[in-house]
């Protein structure tokens, strides 16, 4: 395990891999400013602060892949997920790594 996974819990790269190939939802929890400026193709924009009153956006989904700029607001997004009943959160830390897997 890596400095990332131990300090944010990003997702070993073949499951992250698996989950995007399976329809996971792609959720990144940056600013609507930040996401603006680039983001994952086919990902949604939901900000940290908000995660929590939109739970019903993360529901029916096989896994669901959080992302921002470098990992923090995603290990707290995972954090909330969890805190609603969610055991398929994956923390792939940056945008910049999920993009480099989604085509």
């Amino acid at each position: 395990m890596n400095i990332l996974q131990k300090l944010f819990g990003a997702a070993p790269v073949q499951n992250l891999q698996e989950a995007i190939a399976q329809g996971a939802l792609l959720v990144d929890v940056r600013s609507p400013g930040e996401f603006a400026q680039g983001h994952v193709k086919g990902s949604v924009n939901i900000p940290v602060e908000t995660v929590a009153n939109n739970i019903q956006q993360f529901k029916n989904h096989p896994a669901i892949i959080v992302f921002c700029r470098s990992g923090n607001r995603s290990s707290m997004a995972k954090s909330i997920l969890e805190q609603h009943g969610f055991t398929n959160v994956i923390n792939a830390g940056t945008w910049n790594t999920v993009a480099s897997y989604v085509k």
